[in-house]
């Protein structure tokens, strides 16, 4: 009973607030200004950039190459 009374309420004052007739809107002065844009574009290329490739994978074949182990970096048994 109390669930259905607030039910009932809840839609009575809803509809109550939506029914106002509240129709003051202000209006609001607009001002019209240019817009000056002023865009530079540098298009300078550098032709002493090198590239770094990083590779994903463990085994590529950059880094099997580059973590080499000669025989003297082997442990010794004694």
């Amino acid at each position: 009973m109390k669930t259905i009374f607030t039910i009932i309420a809840i839609t009575f004052f809803g509809t109550m607030a939506s029914a106002q007739d509240l129709s003051k809107e202000a209006k609001v002065e607009t001002i019209a200004m240019g817009v000056e844009l002023k865009v530079e574009i540098n298009n300078e290329v550098r032709k002493d950039r090198k590239t770094a490739r990083l590779y994903k994978f463990k085994n590529s074949r950059i880094k099997k190459e580059l973590s080499f182990k000669t025989k003297k970096d082997r442990a010794k048994l004694a």
